[in-house]
């Protein structure tokens, strides 16, 4: 079973929605549009980074459209995805092969500068913003990947190379038991089709909740963002 981007209840109609507090700007993307961009992701990894199913990749990234596009297209060609939240910034990371360096990572510009932040080692490592448009700035050893993700074409992978028995997380965790927890957890919400998920980044900060849980269930998602 491979995790990909479902169409919303109708193609035309948003499925992702970001909603800057700061500036009042909206980004809203349909099902494909989202699809666009992971596929673009999955290019990046595939065929930029030569990454295969299996290879390990590092997530510190807030609930965003674009960190949507980042793990669905990570997992979209069976990279395991090691996730870290913000809000266990400092701790240790309890997973196979955490003191190795990742076959990729991606970060904030916030929690790259972060001194709390243990941001982990990369064989490829990308910065990835919240706001519009490039990062005005990136720094030695680091790609804008707003900017390197464009150089990729849109088309889907073949998600049938898939396997469900394979890691979707670098602790293990199977796609299939991916799938069965998202699952559980849209069901614990009560979340239907054409329902619209309001996303608390505080409560909601992993991918199973935020994410994972309304494409399951055909919801739609709504991301307040943060003042940066």
């Amino acid at each position: 079973m491979a995790i990909h981007a479902p169409a919303a209840v109708a193609t035309d109609e948003p499925l992702l929605t970001c909603v800057d507090d700061a500036t009042g700007e909206r980004t809203a993307l349909t099902g494909p549009q989202l699809g666009q961009w992971a596929a673009r992701t999955a290019a990046l990894l595939r065929d930029g980074c030569r990454l295969r199913p299996g290879d390990r990749v590092a997530v510190l990234l807030p609930p965003h459209w674009r960190t949507a596009a980042v793990l669905i297209g990570a997992w979209s060609i069976g990279l395991a995805v090691s996730f870290r939240p913000r809000a266990l910034a400092g701790l240790p990371v309890l997973e196979p092969g955490a003191d190795r360096p990742y076959d990729a990572v991606f970060v904030t510009p916030e929690r790259l500068d972060d001194w709390l932040e243990d941001v982990p080692e990369g064989t490829h490592r990308y910065l990835v913003g919240t706001g519009p448009g490039p990062l005005d700035e990136v720094p030695p050893g680091w790609l804008d990947w707003s900017a390197e993700v464009l150089r990729h074409p849109a088309d889907p992978p073949d998600h049938t190379a898939v396997d469900p028995a394979g890691p979707a997380t670098a602790d293990g965790t199977s796609f299939g038991a991916w799938r069965r927890l998202a699952a559980e957890i849209a069901d614990q919400l009560g979340l239907r089709p054409g329902d619209r998920f309001q996303v608390d980044p505080t409560e909601h900060e992993h991918p199973l909740k935020w994410l994972l849980a309304p494409l399951s269930a055909r919801a739609t998602i709504v991301i307040p963002t943060p003042p940066r």
